[in-house]
């Protein structure tokens, strides 16, 4: 499992209203808003999530809560994240600030045709596993990220990695995850995560992510905890 972890000065929270997510110039954010469920992500998907950054770790960072409830998120957060490592050989697990990111590329369990946003068989069993994981913290909310390598037209790339990023949302809410723990972003080709110049680069940007952070009802926990 490859571990990052980001130290967080303070906990950041992005509160914007619903016509400003709406009036967010799309091109200066690189990103698109599909769909936003849960309380925090929410809140905080529309504000230039992905500006210079990877947008998800970007909505990760964002939810961040701080302190001593912080650490008791942490710790839980761990637990996850070692879970679904195990589960998923395949994947790339990073623990960010207070939650988890975990991308799946074309190498990883998750994959696409050429041009196609529809599932494989063997996509969807590497998905069930993730569910199994996930369901055991209901506390949590879900980010579904999609992204495409820069070959072809841009607004072509937008449109597939926003397919792809729905084809996964759609399908983990079939799965059992309600679809009020979940939102949806796309970028198409306008995050890498590699050279775009080789075959091997453009496959590690033929990606979904998915972002992990906690919910209203794990914030709660939390801070119950704390308090004894």
């Amino acid at each position: 499992m490859k571990t990052k972890i980001l130290s967080i000065a303070t906990a950041l929270l992005l509160i914007v209203s619903c016509q400003s997510l709406q009036n967010t110039n799309k091109q200066q954010r690189g990103t698109a808003i599909g769909a936003a469920g849960g309380a925090i992500l929410g809140a905080i998907i529309g504000n230039n999530v992905g500006d210079g950054n990877n947008q998800t770790e970007g909505a990760v960072i964002g939810a961040v809560v701080g302190g001593v409830a912080g650490n008791v998120i942490g710790r839980k957060m761990d637990k996850q994240a070692q879970e679904i490592s195990q589960e998923i050989p395949g994947a790339q697990v990073e623990r960010v600030g207070e939650g988890i990111v975990v991308t799946f590329d074309e190498g990883s369990g998750v994959r696409f045709a050429t041009n196609q946003a529809t599932l494989n068989a063997s996509s969807k069993a590497t998905l069930d596993k993730l569910v199994n994981v996930m369901n055991d913290y209901p506390g949590t909310e879900i980010l579904v990220s999609g992204h495409t390598d820069s070959q072809g037209e841009a607004a072509y790339n937008m449109d597939l990695s926003k397919r792809r990023a729905f084809a996964v949302r759609d399908y983990l809410v079939a799965d059992g995850i309600a679809s009020s723990r979940m939102a949806v972003t796309y970028s198409g080709e306008t995050n890498p995560v590699a050279t775009n110049d080789t075959a091997e680069g453009r496959a590690q940007n033929r990606r979904v992510e998915i972002g992990i952070v906690a919910g209203e009802e794990m914030r709660r926990d939390a801070e119950q905890e704390v308090k004894g």
